[in-house]
């Protein structure tokens, strides 16, 4: 496990404030300047706000897409359209050998179909990017911008953590870009296909994520 150094550390605390009342641009821009190409988004493609102000600063950064083998249909169409449309360079990881017992939904499924291959796509690299928001579950109403991750060894940057559904809705919208065709069957928060249903709770968007299980967060976002 790779170990921050104090020096590194105190970069990242001095980065997430000054980056608190940033716009998502912003941000990227400082960790383009900081980490050059060293960097991967981890992306579902239902994250096309900040997919989109990747592509436009930085194109060719990696984009990593987590395989579970239990995606929609709709969502591998979807990746599929976008990555041709825009160039993407995109990173398609499979679960490894000890899925085959773990299938999705079982105790364990999200460690080996998304944690593990996530922590091997990006253990050569020095940041990586995610879609979260503070306001997508209680679990990440604390998220920093600019943190040290130590599940997987690097430095974590969330350029959306202080946006709300609304300001995604509005930028999609501004720029002319395509939805999640799933958003418009009424889903709201799209994950495996075998945990997820419509929302559950009208005011609660993951309120469909693993339906009937006792769970908010699939490990990716969790100390």
């Amino acid at each position: 496990m790779t170990t921050p150094t104090p020096e590194l550390l105190a970069e990242i605390a001095a980065a997430d404030a000054a980056l608190a009342n940033a716009a998502p641009s912003e941000i990227l821009r400082w960790v383009f300047e900081r980490f050059g190409s060293d960097v991967a988004m981890a992306c579902s493609f239902e994250d096309l706000a900040l997919l989109h102000m990747i592509h436009q600063q930085q194109p060719d950064t990696e984009i990593v897409f987590l395989d579970t083998e239990a995606h929609f249909p709709e969502t591998l169409a979807f990746r599929d359209e976008i990555a041709a449309l825009w160039s993407l360079n995109v990173t398609v990881t499979a679960p490894g050998l000890d899925a085959a017992d773990t299938p999705c939904g079982a105790t364990g499924c999200c460690q080996v179909r998304k944690v593990g291959p996530l922590q091997r796509a990006v253990e050569q690299r020095a940041a990586w990017i995610t879609a979260v928001k503070r306001v997508d579950a209680a679990t990440r109403a604390t998220m920093p911008i600019v943190q040290w991750d130590d599940k997987f060894g690097l430095v974590k940057v969330n350029p959306l953590a202080t946006w709300t559904d609304e300001d995604i809705a509005y930028y999609l919208t501004s720029n002319e870009l395509p939805e999640h065709p799933l958003w418009a069957q009424g889903y709201a928060s799209i994950g495996c296909a075998p945990v997820t249903v419509k929302p559950l709770n009208p005011g609660d968007r993951r309120s469909g994520r693993w339906a009937g299980a006792d769970k908010v967060e699939c490990g990716l976002h969790e100390a």
